[in-house]
């Protein structure tokens, strides 16, 4: 066995029900609380986030609600966030919802306690946050994808540059998560779909990253196994609890797998293809692209891209790992097209004359180098076109 290296600073409260705990987690940190949501657009939501408040309210604790959150998260957002969170003297953030809340949540907490931007704090630039300035994250999420919960990310896009990246340092882990299956009977079949095949990616990607290891591994296959068995199930029956429970646990353990391993190839792709193209959810992204990456890199990982077919197809298993691995492309196809996501990028707007300055946007994130087999620019225009 290799040696390798966990860390984890986020506490976990995970079960049905978790959600009545916010207030007395809350309150081992301050009494002003920033809420961050999305705006509510439909009645459910209203009556989480009243919930929410509520749970806040009845123990003595003050919230400003910033409800500017949207997909895809942008520097005018945060902002948006970071100003109320300053005039209202936050003391704690809540960030409550998918990953776009807790990445706003993270990445205000950076630009209300510092000068500038939370552009101005993406991973590769200096100085990095001062962790003893930073508000404390509570992050409560609401669907089973992302992983946000407990990670060390905020991703962030700019729209004028059309670029998507990420605040990455160990002080932006939340100091609690709340995974409350309850919050998440309510979210629509596209979601559903979309965030829960970002979690098998999350899970598969870090087996193959060079910072994976013994513990990753553990926690990723059981991941992996888990959205197999239950995604399609699920996306017959929205409403089915244990289903979602299942969804939900398997989310958190992919978001430990990324936050200590990492991800590849069609991660780094992905952020590029939605930093361009905002309409295009970030599962979705992932989708489009999984197809051609698994292609392109099956032989190079071939235990574990051996493995990954078997689970999604069990006969495989009295093949060899070589022929198994090589039908890891078609396996993807038949359970995207069964959970509503084979796709192309022509499909979701992307011009054809944009194929060059997308592969090029997808070689500025590193993700790519953390990639079995890496990808040279011709091969990047060559994976777009296969995508497109």
């Amino acid at each position: 066995m290799k040696n390798f290296n966990y860390h984890q600073s986020t506490k976990i409260l995970f079960g049905k029900g978790r959600i009545s705990e916010l207030a007395e987690v809350v309150l081992q940190y301050g009494s002003k609380v920033l809420l961050v949501t999305t705006k509510a657009a439909n009645p459910s939501l209203v009556q989480q986030y009243t919930r929410v408040r509520a749970i806040l309210t009845s123990n003595g604790i003050s919230v400003a609600h910033y409800d500017g959150v949207i997909p895809n998260p942008t520097i005018e957002v945060i902002s948006a966030g970071a100003l109320m969170a300053r005039k209202f003297g936050a003391e704690v953030i809540v960030g409550l919802g998918g990953g776009s809340s807790m990445d706003t949540a993270k990445a205000i907490s950076v630009e209300a306690t510092h000068p500038g931007t939370s552009w101005d704090y993406l991973f590769y630039k200096t100085p990095q946050p001062d962790p003893s300035k930073l508000l404390p994250i509570i992050a409560v999420s609401t669907t089973s994808g992302t992983g946000s919960q407990v990670t060390q990310v905020a991703v962030v896009t700019n729209t004028k540059t059309r670029d998507k990246s990420a605040l990455y340092n160990n002080i932006l882990y939340p100091q609690v998560c709340i995974v409350d299956p309850e919050l998440m009977v309510t979210v629509p079949k596209f979601v559903t779909a979309t965030t829960g095949f970002d979690v098998l990616c999350h899970a598969f990607e870090s087996t193959i990253n060079p910072g994976t290891g013994a513990y990753v591994d553990l926690l990723a296959w059981e991941a992996i196994s888990i959205v197999v068995a239950n995604l399609p199930k699920l996306l017959d029956n929205l409403e089915d609890s244990e289903t979602r429970e299942n969804m939900a646990y398997a989310d958190t353990l992919a978001g430990l797998c990324i936050a200590n391993a990492g991800v590849t190839l069609p991660h780094g792709m992905g952020m590029a293809v939605s930093g361009m193209y905002p309409q295009v959810a970030h599962g979705e992204a992932l989708a489009i692209l999984y197809p051609a990456c698994l292609e392109f890199t099956w032989e190079y990982a071939v235990p574990q891209f051996a493995r990954l077919a078997t689970i999604l197809n069990p006969h495989l298993k009295s093949f060899s790992d070589r022929e198994a691995a090589w039908q890891s492309r078609d396996e993807i196809v038949k359970f995207l097209k069964l959970i509503g996501l084979h796709k192309k990028l022509s499909d979701v707007g992307m011009p054809e004359g944009e194929i060059e300055d997308l592969a090029k946007q997808c070689m500025v994130l590193p993700d790519y180098k953390g990639n079995p087999r890496v990808a040279t620019a011709e091969e990047m225009v060559h994976l777009v076109k296969q995508s497109y």
